[in-house]
């Protein structure tokens, strides 16, 4: 399939492989390696929509007040590239970002400068709920209080009407590339984006990681679950608000999460209390940091495991390589944690059983992996 050209590149540097199928033949070469010396034939690599699949973005906001700019950073610097007419965005984001644009004019919003840290609008952040619809917005501000973006907020949430579904300010005062803050409040709508994914409900708090790319990730999260016999007591680290584990507690016998972060805790217990009183009884929730919940593989059957691109923290890797689990189930955003994690799970005795690549972040060097892990 050719892509229609894209508007914004260059300089924009979102899309480096922009119009090129799949993932990189240097990420597959290496896929392929791991498979072989697993005995497995190279890894199947799915893919999605190829435009306007992205359902979430975060732009950072600067230029004047007569002409305020919303987009991303070139490439190793603060010049920030206006991209209006992005092509992977869902259309619901490029119209989200016009309407803020349109409102910091009409309130005469100083966009945030870097080298003097002033200005009012540092970022938005955006979410749009999988039928396309509803939206979460977050502005971020640089204050430790929302009263220089009220009357922004305000005016965005009349001109966006129905079809915003969450609204909130997030506070980031301090010189720092952090694009969220410490300091939330909720301005109108629902706390949360609700959602859903293969069945489950689910609840986004502005805070909490959210697939960027909806539709392939609930194809992902089908497999995930495919691979989890019924029965079984699962241990589920770095849960997230839950869409893997809530659909698994219809037939499981137990459901242990694990999440360290606040706002996806609140969005896990959110989507807990709607589950029916019987699979309530089988979930556990332990907050906190993956490796002070080790005790929550004393006994299970399955451990699901979604670290961030950084991979299984130390403590994590060295539990489940002293007592191997019957069955590993490690879904990865970062490629060489997840070969550095996994050659040292295959040298303790657990067989690599199925590899795929997934492509949810299209034209990037990005590349999601899905894996299962068995110990017999």
């Amino acid at each position: 399939m050719t892509l229609p050209d894209c508007p914004h590149r260059p300089p924009c540097p979102g899309c480096p492989r922009y119009g090129e199928p799949g993932i990189d033949a240097e990420s597959l070469a290496r896929l392929a390696d791991l498979a072989q010396r697993a005995g497995l034939p190279p890894p199947a690599v799915h893919e999605g929509r190829a435009l306007g699949f992205r359902h979430r973005a975060r732009l950072m906001v600067r230029g004047r007040a007569g002409s305020p700019k919303v987009g991303i950073f070139q490439q190793g610097s603060h010049r920030i590239v206006d991209i209006p007419r992005c092509r992977i965005h869902h259309p619901r984001i490029n119209e989200v970002a016009a309407v803020v644009r349109e409102a910091a004019l009409a309130t005469a919003t100083v966009p945030y400068a870097d080298r003097p840290h002033t200005g009012a609008l540092r970022a938005v952040q955006v979410a749009v709920a999988k039928d396309g619809e509803r939206v979460q917005l977050v502005l971020v501000g640089n204050a430790t209080r929302a009263e220089p973006l009220r009357q922004l907020a305000r005016r965005t949430a009349d001109a966006l009407g129905a079809r915003l579904a969450s609204l909130w300010w997030n506070g980031q005062p301090e010189r720092s590339n952090a694009i969220l803050g410490p300091h939330w409040e909720h301005l109108a709508g629902e706390p949360a984006l609700a959602d859903e994914v293969a069945g489950a409900h689910v609840f986004y708090w502005p805070g909490a990681f959210g697939q960027s790319h909806p539709w392939l990730a609930e194809q992902l999260v089908t497999r995930l679950r495919e691979w989890v016999p019924d029965g079984a007591t699962v241990a589920e680290l770095h849960a997230g608000v839950g869409p893997i584990g809530l659909g698994l507690l219809a037939r499981c016998a137990e459901v242990r999460f694990n999440e360290v972060a606040p706002h996806a805790v609140l969005g896990l217990r959110h989507g807990l209390a709607g589950r029916p009183a019987t699979e309530q009884a089988r979930a556990r929730v332990a907050p906190g940091p993956a490796e002070a919940c080790l005790e929550l593989l004393d006994g299970a059957d399955v451990v699901i495991v979604d670290p961030p691109r950084k991979g299984l923290e130390p403590a994590l890797c060295d539990a489940l390589v002293a007592r191997p689990p019957h069955r590993l189930v490690y879904a990865s955003c970062g490629l060489d944690a997840f070969l550095r994690d996994a050659s040292r799970l295959m040298e303790a005795g657990l067989r690599l059983r199925a590899l795929e690549a997934w492509v949810l972040f299209p034209y990037t060097a990005h590349v999601e992996t899905a894996a299962c892990f068995t110990f017999v």
